[in-house]
């Protein structure tokens, strides 16, 4: 096995620590035990006493039930029992294309996206198909494009929805479309949903994969879209018997279970999704604008707007690779953030905006200083 560098990650892993203005990174701002205990209105004394009192053996290997519950009340056709717990939703990723994907099979992915929905499956000795999104199709997958890949043949299409860097969205007419694509070809569709509910307005859902379509497979998980990425808990859902059957082949060998704690207060929150989904719409609708307002005035800059999620991908007009101008930035000025070659999108970066605006501002200052600075070279 081959395994590629993963861009964005091992970019997280050099910089992320010492940063002085991380505006790139994209969970909606972290939320900490007791705050979560105050915005849900349980009794944090009764929740530790009873924690307390438990034995620490391994817990349900397949999942807590409250938990596998309180998830499927995020969809509309899954139950309990077709979930799966997992170490985050890049486990559960992982766990999908080790349970599913073989050598020679083909995958279709897109990118910009996740680099793990076309890097994981290619190291499992797939033949991948790479399609790229377009910034003047608002990042949405070009159908005929992907009708015409499918057409060969192809295992499993890889999506992200909504879009990690550029928050785009696709809508629920065009899901149905991909579905029927699928579909046609006898395929598994796999989507990533971990920013699902960040939206900036109601309107702006789609379905879950795992809702539309029987071979639909959806990962989620507690960091984005809910704050708790501290966790380490995600999920997979879907209403294949034969894939379930599959994963939980798989699961021995490298999960066997989640943690009792991590389980316990993923229940708590889900609980209460509707509030902590709250907190988080408002956040990412609040400082949207602030990203949008900046852009507009910075005559360097030029993004796509995005329609969910709490990250957007920037575009620079300097003649500067993107690792090496994010690189200068970060050293010169203080702002952290992706080189947009890190998703194959060249003269751009990621920008966060789900965290606190005041440090959202500060950076966005210090990048336009350092556009100055390029300015005067």
């Amino acid at each position: 096995m081959i395994v590629e560098q993963f861009g964005v990650e091992d970019w997280m892993d050099r910089y992320e620590e010492g940063a002085r203005y991380n505006i790139t990174d994209t969970c909606a701002r972290p939320l900490t035990l007791n705050e979560l205990f105050s915005l849900t209105g349980e009794d944090k004394k009764d929740f530790m006493e009873s924690f307390f009192q438990r034995e620490q053996t391994y817990g349900p290997i397949w999942g807590d039930k409250a938990l596998k519950q309180e998830i499927a009340g995020l969809y509309e056709h899954i139950r309990p029992e077709q979930i799966l717990t997992e170490h985050g939703a890049t486990g559960g990723n992982q766990h999908i294309f080790f349970s599913l994907i073989r050598p020679g099979d083909r995958v279709i992915a897109f990118a910009p996206s996740y680099q793990q929905f076309y890097s994981a499956p290619r190291s499992l000795g797939a033949q991948v198909t790479v399609l790229h999104l377009k910034k003047e199709r608002g990042y949405l997958p070009d159908l005929e494009e992907l009708r015409s890949a499918a057409k060969a043949g192809v295992r499993m299409i890889c999506l992200n929805n909504p879009n990690n860097p550029t928050g785009s969205l696709i809508p629920r007419d065009m899901m149905e479309e991909i579905v029927h694509i699928a579909e046609e070809a006898g395929a598994y569709l796999f989507c990533d949903e971990v920013y699902a509910g960040a939206a900036q307005t109601k309107k702006d859902r789609c379905p879950s994969v795992a809702d539309l379509y029987e071979k639909g497979i959806a990962t989620g998980s507690m960091s984005k879209s809910f704050s708790l990425a501290g966790l380490r808990l995600g999920w997979l859902a879907t209403r294949s018997e034969k894939a379930l059957a599959q994963f939980r082949r798989v699961r021995d060998y490298d999960l066997v279970s989640c943690g009792l704690f991590d389980e316990a207060v993923a229940a708590l929150a889900l609980r209460h999704k509707e509030k902590l989904l709250e907190r988080n719409r408002a956040i990412v609708r609040h400082n949207l604008p602030l990203l949008e307002e900046w852009v507009e005035k910075e005559k360097h800059a030029s993004f796509v707007k995005p329609k969910a999620g709490t990250m957007a991908l920037v575009y620079y007009d300097f003649d500067m690779p993107s690792a090496l101008f994010c690189h200068r930035m970060y050293y010169e000025t203080g702002a952290f953030t992706v080189p947009g070659d890190c998703f194959e999108e060249p003269f751009s970066f990621r920008v966060g905006y789900g965290h606190d605006p005041e440090t959202l501002v500060k950076g966005l200052e210090a990048v336009s200083a350092f556009f100055h600075i390029l300015e005067k070279e």
